[in-house]
C-alpha cells in the first residue's frame, strides 16, 4: 500500500460514522438510473469503492446481483450492514477479474488514485467488464491533484478526461455530464460524471 492509499484510508476509518452520516441516505437515483438503463435486468454490478454501501443497497433493491469492494476496514464493515451482503475489503489495484461483470460502478471512489496510476485502474476495470459492459465513474471537476482535507484528489475536467481517455483500452462515452454536489449546502461543488460502454 502506497502512502497516498494509506492516508486515504486512514481518514475514512477514522470518520466512517460522519462520513456514512452525509451520504448513505442521499437521494441518488437520479444518476442510479442513468447507468442502471444500460443494465439488462438482473445483471452483475461491482460497486467499486463503495463507501458506506448506499448505491449497492439501489441496485440490489432493483433487482441486480452486486459485488461491493472498499479499501477502509469500517466502511467495509458499514456497507455490509447498509447493503445486507459481504463486502471485501480490497484496494484498487488488486483487481483481477477478467469479463466478469455487466457493469463496474465507480462513484465518487477512484478519484482517489494518483493521476499516474488512473491507466492501470482503468485497465484493470476494462478487462473486468464483460464485453459491452458498462462502467460509470465520478470525479470532483477541476484540474487539481493532491491531498485535500487528509485525502488524495485526482479531479478531471471534460478534456482532461477526453485526453485521458485515449491512453486506456477502448472505451465509448456513451454520456458525461457536470453536477452539483447531492449533500445539503454544497451545491456550488460541480462533479464530472461519465457512463463509457467497453469496446
Amino acid at each position: 500500500m502506497t502512502n497516498t492509499e494509506q492516508t486515504t484510508i486512514e481518514y475514512y476509518n477514522q470518520r466512517s460514522e460522519q462520513f456514512t452520516s452525509t451520504t448513505v441516505d442521499l437521494e441518488f437515483s437520479d444518476i442510479q438510473d442513468r447507468f442502471l438503463k444500460y443494465l439488462p435486468e438482473g445483471s452483475l454490478i461491482l460497486d467499486y469503492g463503495c463507501g458506506a454501501g448506499r448505491d449497492s443497497r439501489y441496485f440490489i433493491q432493483k433487482g441486480y446481483s452486486v459485488e461491493a469492494i472498499d479499501g477502509s476496514a469500517e466502511m467495509v464493515r458499514i456497507a455490509s450492514k447498509t447493503a445486507g451482503i459481504p463486502v471485501k475489503q480490497m484496494l484498487f489495484g488488486d483487481l483481477e477479474e477478467t469479463e466478469k461483470y455487466d457493469g463496474i460502478w465507480a462513484c465518487a471512489s477512484i478519484l482517489h488514485v494518483p493521476f499516474a496510476q488512473m491507466a492501470d485502474i482503468y485497465v484493470r476495470m476494462h478487462r473486468a467488464l464483460k464485453e459491452n459492459g458498462i462502467l460509470y465513474v465520478s470525479y470532483k471537476y477541476g484540474d487539481f491533484e493532491g491531498l485535500r482535507n487528509s485525502r488524495y484528489f485526482t479531479d478531471f475536467t471534460e478534456e482532461k478526461f477526453a485526453a485521458f481517455l485515449k491512453t486506456v483500452p477502448a472505451l465509448t462515452v456513451l454520456e458525461q455530464w457536470v453536477s452539483g454536489d447531492a449533500r445539503p449546502g454544497r451545491s456550488e461543488e460541480k462533479w464530472l460524471n461519465v457512463i463509457l460502454r467497453k469496446g
